[in-house]
């Protein structure tokens, strides 16, 4: 293992990876692997091993393998993080040219998407990212994203917080995401906060806090599933986008609702119980009704038939 380590953080260096990455490479591959079963047993067939020398061999690359976890463990829980501060130490945070009205904290697929939507309308935004890696990458690709930690408030100054109309905290951390929220909230009460929320627990405890634009980034690409899979099913196209928005909409009373409500006992699972049969009734109402049954849309069959029967009519 130490051998292979050694040669793979060599060879990581000579292709210039940075140290964090490096290490990485180096602690994921120093074992010995699987493919060492393979070559043992072609060895043993070939009279090349023995028997006891065959199962020594077998032993060994079973405990090498066996402990390449805790090396990962090791190395992500004491090592990378010490690391990573003396990274951050030699790479000051970057220099912000210009600044401007919105300000998006967090570059990564979630982010990236909102950014890029946002700038094909014309709404450029001062980009920050806490992952130096990714920041190279971007730049490369086109986007101008800075370096930096934003829960230092210094940071934030230097993009404008002051003059700022929107922050977009679009990170996947939560506890950074609920740091930096509070010293905006605190220190510029002026600026409107967008928030992702990774989840429904991670959006109760934003709404207990005080913050109200919140975004989970599972609702509303699940809901964009369920109704392709509905569509596909016969049901109108139009008509499931009014239910999405439905569904979203008595969502998101009752996560409010249940948002002060203690968590894990048998209390609450009784009232979220009751709150999805509520929801699943009001959806069920809405669907009946004239509300959605009844719209003529654009994809309607009954609508692509009055159209052939007019077509027809015309030709005879």
């Amino acid at each position: 293992i130490l051998i292979k380590a050694l040669i793979l953080f060599i060879t990581g260096k000579a292709f210039k990876l940075k140290l964090d990455q490096n290490l990485l490479l180096t602690f994921s591959l120093a074992q010995i692997g699987e493919f060492a079963f393979v070559l043992l047993s072609f060895a043993f067939q070939l009279n090349i091993l023995d028997q006891e020398q065959m199962d020594i061999m077998l032993v060994i690359t079973a405990l090498t393998m066996s402990i390449t976890p805790i090396i990962s463990i090791i190395n992500e829980l004491f090592i990378l993080p010490k690391i990573g501060t003396k990274e951050s130490i030699k790479r000051p945070m970057d220099h912000i040219a210009k600044s401007q009205n919105v300000i998006l904290v967090g570059f990564g697929h979630f982010g990236s998407t909102v950014g890029r939507f946002l700038r094909s309308h014309g709404i450029e935004a001062t980009i920050l990212d806490q992952d130096s890696n990714r920041v190279d990458v971007l730049r490369k690709m086109g986007f101008e994203v800075y370096y930096g930690d934003a829960t230092r408030i210094d940071l934030l100054e230097a993009a404008g917080i002051a003059k700022a109309k929107i922050l977009i905290c679009a990170i996947d951390n939560p506890p950074i995401t609920q740091e930096i929220t509070k010293l905006v909230k605190e220190k510029y009460p002026h600026v409107e906060l967008m928030i992702r929320a990774q989840n429904r627990n991670d959006a109760y405890e934003l709404l207990n806090l005080g913050f109200e634009n919140i975004y989970r980034e599972s609702l509303d690409t699940s809901l964009a599933l369920a109704k392709d899979v509905l569509s596909k099913l016969g049901f109108r196209k139009y008509t499931l986008i009014r239910q999405v928005q439905n569904f979203i909409k008595y969502d998101e009373s009752s996560l409010r609702r249940l948002a002060m409500e203690p968590k894990g006992d048998d209390d609450y699972l009784f009232k979220v119980r009751k709150e999805l049969e509520e929801q699943e009734r009001l959806l069920e109402e809405d669907f009946k009704r004239g509300i959605v049954e009844f719209d003529i849309h654009w994809d309607s069959e009954s609508i692509r038939k009055v159209l052939k029967n007019q077509q027809n009519n015309a030709k005879s």
